[in-house]
């Protein structure tokens, strides 16, 4: 149902949202970019509707709210362990449209691969996601070409002026909190229609290969740009589908025998992240290494899965240092399939 309403009248609302709910939407952190005298975008808990950062794409994506940077799995003792508890209130997500179609690769990779990953679902279910439009394309984002600029799976759809908050709940949970706002207050939301905006052309254009040739594997591209590459992972790192991951076991000072195991965020363009025991590694070359995730994105994740792995939010061509350009190495890939 869509309502429109006054600033004020919303910010009523955003007070009784946070009485039920960790907000974690995107925000500007001020001096905690990379360099000291610069700003980042990136998703936190927020406790005011004027903290959500509404207009710029963030610099890294949704995923963290879902899958930590440093999550404890298990405590473990000389006898025992015990998986840490999870806090009871739900969380309300803000994300857009490309990152609500992520999510869907997150769920397909820890929900519907094997057996579903404990910690993920119990977060993923105590979690409802509130759609950002987008009016304008971002300057990187090829959400177009992918076929992920729109989308009606979400559970609330918020579009904000400086006076006037406009609305569209599709979640009976969060319809509640809507009418009437307060007891004095029935008729600051007005009910009415609400559309999200959705881009519809972007700056850039992406055409994804139709096949690959059976020499993809040693195509000079791969060398080109991985001799550029410093393996950094910044890509794999604002991807909202990236997911790889490695584990750490924590030894408490006071007792090496008493300590945590984490999953923490890791990168396949890392050197030394496919090593294996004996010294051995499946990929040693960051030529390879590139190799291995554009192609695992555009490739052999829709083989098995029949959709592709990137959304085309654009990030890692925003962020890469180095500059190389992962449209780029897909538009070439095409050109030559034609």
């Amino acid at each position: 149902m869509g309502y429109q309403m006054p600033r004020a009248a919303a910010n009523r609302l955003f007070k009784r949202l946070l009485e039920h709910y960790d907000i974690i939407a995107p925000k500007v952190f001020t001096g905690e970019g990379c360099f000291s005298d610069t700003d980042i975008v990136r998703y936190g808990k927020v406790s005011s509707l004027s903290e959500i950062e509404f207009e710029k794409k963030s610099d890294y994506s949704f995923k963290e709210a879902l899958l930590p940077v440093n999550e404890t799995l298990f405590y473990f003792t000389e006898d025992q362990t015990s998986v840490p508890s999870i806090q009871e209130k739900k969380r309300l997500v803000f994300l857009r449209s490309c990152e609500l179609h992520a999510l869907r690769r997150l769920d397909t990779i820890y929900l519907d691969n094997g057996r579903e990953d404990f910690y993920y679902k119990r977060l993923r279910e105590k979690t409802l996601f509130v759609l950002i439009g987008c009016p304008e394309s971002c300057d990187t984002g090829f959400c177009v070409s992918m076929g992920t600029n729109r989308t009606d799976s979400y559970d609330l759809y918020l579009n904000v002026s400086p006076e006037t908050v406009w609305a569209d709940c599709r979640s009976p949970e969060l319809d509640r909190f809507f009418s009437p706002l307060s007891e004095d207050a029935k008729e600051t939301a007005a009910i009415c229609q609400v559309s999200p905006k959705f881009p519809d052309k972007n700056k850039e254009t992406v055409t994804l290969p139709a096949s690959f040739p059976e020499d993809i594997l040693s195509h000079p591209i791969w060398e080109r740009y991985g001799n550029r590459c410093t393996g950094c992972g910044r890509c794999n790192f604002v991807c909202p589908t990236c997911t790889c991951f490695t584990m750490q076991d924590i030894h408490y000072r006071d007792n090496e025998n008493v300590g945590e195991r984490r999953r923490v965020w890791a990168s396949c363009q890392v050197d030394g992240y496919t090593d294996i025991a004996g010294g051995g590694g499946f990929r040693k070359s960051q030529s390879d290494r590139l190799r291995f995730k554009v192609l695992h994105k555009i490739c052999d994740f829709e083989k098995r899965f029949d959709h592709q792995m990137c959304v085309g939010c654009g990030r890692c061509e925003a962020v890469c240092p180095e500059y190389i350009s992962y449209i780029h190495i897909i538009n070439t890939l095409a050109k030559e399939d034609a």
